[in-house]
C-alpha cells in the first residue's frame, strides 16, 4: 500500500477546460479501481474563497483536504508518491514525484502566451526534467515534443492517452434530440450550424475557421451558421471586428462556457464539427464529438491526426481554403459523411478514462516499487 498525494487544482471550480476534465476523472477513476492505496486529494484555497471546493469521492481510501496555508503534500505526513495532473512548480518533498505533461505549447507555439506565462512555465518544465520520476505524457505527439526540447530517457516517460466520459458524450435518442433542440433554439442555435467548440484563443484557429466559414456561405455551399461553444482567452479583441468587416454579422453564434450535456447536444446536432487547432496536446472535443457520432473536422498537425486517426476528415489549419475543403466534402457526400460517424464511434471505444486509470496506476506502482528497491 502506498500514500499518494494528488494536486486537484485544476477542477476545484465546476467550469474547467481540458487539464480540469483530466484531473477530475482521472480521480474519479482510480476511485473505481484501486481500492488499496490511499489517496490524498488537495488543493491551495484561500480561507474567504468561496468559489472553489474540492470533489466529494465516496471511496473510503479517497481523503480530500483543502490547503488554506500553502502546505502542499506536506499537510499529509510522510507521502510515497506525489502527482502532478499538469506543470507546476513541484513541491519540496521526500517521496517519489509523477507529473503529467500534457503540451509544450510554450516551446511549439510561442505566440500563444505571453513572455510572463513562457517565463515561469519553462522554469516549471526544467524542475520536471531534473527531478520527476516519471513523466507522462498524453499522447505520442507530446512526448516527441518533449525529448525535442529537453534531454530526457525513454525510460522516464509513459505515453498514457486520456479518454472521453461515455456517460455524458455519446449519441443521443430521437426523443432526446428533439428535447436538445429545442433548448438550444433559446440559445439562438437553430439547425443547419457547423460547431467549434474551445477556449477563444490563437492557438485554436477560429480565425481562419470563421474565414472557411464565409467562403461556404458567399460560394452558397453552405446557408446556416457557425456554433461556438467556449470561454473567452486571451489575443482575441480583434475577432468581433474582422467579423464585421467579413459580412458575418447575426451568422456566428457565441455561446460561451457550456454544460456537458449542452455541449453533448451540439455535437449530436451540428452538421459538421470543425476542430482546426493549429496545435494540441490531445484535443479532448475530437473524442467527445466522436464519441456523439458526429462528422469531424480537423488538423493533420499535432496530436489532433493522431487522436482522429481514419475517423475525421484532416486538413491543413493554415490554409483556410483546405479547411473550407474540409467542410464541403462532408456537407456534400452523404456516403463520406456517414462513414466518418460510423468510424467515430468506432475509433472512440478505444479511448476511456477507466484505461487511463489502470495505466495511471501501473506507473504509480512502477515508481513506489522503485522506492521500496532502493
Amino acid at each position: 500500500m502506498s500514500r499518494i498525494a494528488i494536486n486537484c487544482r485544476s477542477f476545484l471550480l465546476k467550469k474547467y477546460t481540458g487539464i480540469g476534465r483530466y484531473a477530475h476523472n482521472l480521480v474519479r477513476s482510480l476511485a473505481a479501481i484501486d481500492h488499496e492505496n490511499q489517496y490524498f486529494l488537495y488543493a491551495r484555497k484561500g480561507l474567504f474563497d468561496l468559489k472553489r471546493s474540492l470533489p466529494r469521492i465516496a471511496a473510503k481510501n479517497f481523503h480530500p483536504r483543502l490547503d488554506l496555508f500553502g502546505r502542499g503534500p506536506k499537510m499529509f505526513g510522510g507521502i510515497d508518491l506525489y502527482h502532478a495532473p499538469s506543470p507546476e512548480a513541484l513541491p519540496d518533498i521526500k517521496g517519489r514525484i509523477v507529473v503529467t505533461v500534457h503540451d509544450l505549447i510554450h516551446r511549439v507555439y510561442l505566440q500563444g502566451h505571453t513572455a510572463e506565462t513562457i517565463e515561469q512555465t519553462e522554469e516549471h518544465f526544467q524542475q520536471i526534467v531534473a527531478r520527476a520520476d516519471k513523466i507522462i505524457c498524453c499522447s505520442n505527439n507530446t512526448r516527441l515534443d518533449l525529448q525535442k526540447f529537453f534531454t530526457i530517457d525513454n525510460s522516464r516517460v509513459a505515453v498514457i492517452p486520456q479518454g472521453v466520459d461515455k456517460k455524458i458524450f455519446r449519441v443521443l435518442t430521437e426523443q432526446e434530440q428533439r428535447s436538445m433542440k429545442h433548448a438550444l433554439k433559446v440559445k439562438g442555435v437553430v439547425e443547419p450550424f457547423l460547431l467549434f467548440i474551445g477556449t477563444i484563443e490563437p492557438r485554436k484557429n477560429l480565425s481562419n475557421l470563421i474565414q472557411a466559414f464565409r467562403l461556404l456561405k458567399t460560394q452558397k455551399i453552405f446557408s446556416g451558421k457557425l456554433v461556438v461553444a467556449g470561454m473567452k482567452g486571451w489575443m482575441q479583441e480583434h475577432l468581433a471586428s474582422d467579423i464585421a468587416a467579413q459580412g458575418l454579422e447575426g451568422e456566428i453564434v457565441f455561446l460561451g462556457y457550456l454544460t456537458d450535456e449542452e455541449l453533448c447536444g451540439l455535437y449530436n446536432t451540428a452538421e459538421v464539427f470543425v476542430f482546426p487547432s493549429f496545435y494540441e496536446g490531445f484535443g479532448f472535443p475530437i473524442l467527445e464529438a466522436f464519441n456523439c457520432g458526429a462528422a469531424v473536422v480537423t488538423s493533420n498537425t499535432s496530436s489532433c491526426a493522431e487522436v482522429a486517426g481514419d475517423a475525421a476528415c484532416c486538413v491543413n489549419p493554415a490554409d483556410v481554403k483546405d479547411i473550407a475543403r474540409g467542410i464541403q466534402r462532408i456537407l456534400e457526400d452523404k456516403d463520406l459523411k456517414a462513414d466518418l460517424q460510423k468510424k467515430a464511434r468506432m475509433r472512440a471505444q478505444d479511448f476511456s478514462f477507466e484505461k487511463t486509470a489502470r495505466e495511471t496506476l501501473a506507473v504509480y506502482q512502477e515508481v513506489c516499487g522503485d522506492r521500496h528497491e532502493s
